[in-house]
């Protein structure tokens, strides 16, 4: 079965996570899979919004921790390589010249919450938890810092990435992480409702231009960025405390830091 799921209806594309029993860890077949599925939709003329959500419980609980420590023994340049794809992936999304509305049915944590963070809105239920975790397995969250800096300042980034806390889906809403909480039972039909509004009422050349201009408009200065935080993290995989922290989740144990 495919790990990544596509269809097109009334206009809207649809991208769906579908490695539910891994709750949809970013592994590498799960991101070539949503690279090639958002460029597609964005080459298709007959796509006018896109909206990605998930199977199972969980959005995305981030990369895979398995798929890590095998790179563990890997060297600095695959490393770089593996970590760059994640880099494209997250780029792609952020600059698509198409809307990208995130449907969220369960937790975003550590690169599923970077996930929602690159899509240009994002509905939650009030259950989903959010929160960047790479610090509580010595690992850093150098992708989305990039990203995340863009979209809701300095200091809060900070505050998250640093603290490695889990927050609501209210509170990330109050921080301007997500758009709107929404009731589980109603989730569907409000991203729905709301991509159809975007569909029905608003120019596509307009809602393309106007965010490539406003992606355009640090556009250097964030490829300069995403550039060293892809070397950073290549070289933090390579860390004991990284060695230490996944092997420590994948045991269930805690690490002694």
């Amino acid at each position: 079965m495919s790990v990544v799921l596509t269809e097109i209806s009334d206009r809207i594309g649809i991208i769906t996570l579908n490695r539910p029993e891994k709750r949809n860890a970013l592994g590498p077949d799960l991101i070539a899979g949503l690279h090639s599925a958002f460029e597609a939709m964005s080459a298709n003329e007959e796509v006018k919004v896109i909206v990605l959500r998930s199977t199972g419980k969980a959005f995305c609980a981030g990369a895979d921790l398995a798929y890590l420590q095998q790179l563990q023994d890997f060297s600095y340049e695959e490393n770089l390589a593996d970590s760059r794809r994640l880099m494209e992936l997250f780029r792609l999304i952020y600059c698509l010249p198409k809307v990208v509305i995130a449907e969220i049915q369960g937790h975003a944590l550590a690169g599923g919450c970077g996930l929602a963070t690159v899509c240009d809105f994002a509905f939650a239920v009030p259950e989903a938890l959010f929160g960047y975790t790479e610090v509580r397995i010595g690992f850093v969250p150098s992708l989305v810092s990039v990203f995340l800096t863009e979209q809701i300042g300095y200091a809060k980034t900070q505050e998250l990435l640093l603290s490695g806390e889990f927050i609501s889906s209210a509170k990330a809403a109050e921080l301007g992480l997500i758009t709107k909480v929404e009731a589980a039972e109603f989730l569907r039909e409000s991203v729905q409702e709301f991509a159809t509004k975007l569909v029905t009422q608003n120019s596509a050349f307009s809602m393309s231009k106007t965010k490539t201009l406003l992606r355009q408009l640090n556009e250097n200065e964030r490829n300069k960025s995403l550039d060293l935080a892809a070397e950073t993290n290549a070289n933090a995989r390579a860390h004991e405390d990284c060695k230490k922290g996944i092997a420590a989740f994948l045991s269930k144990t805690s690490p002694d830091w």
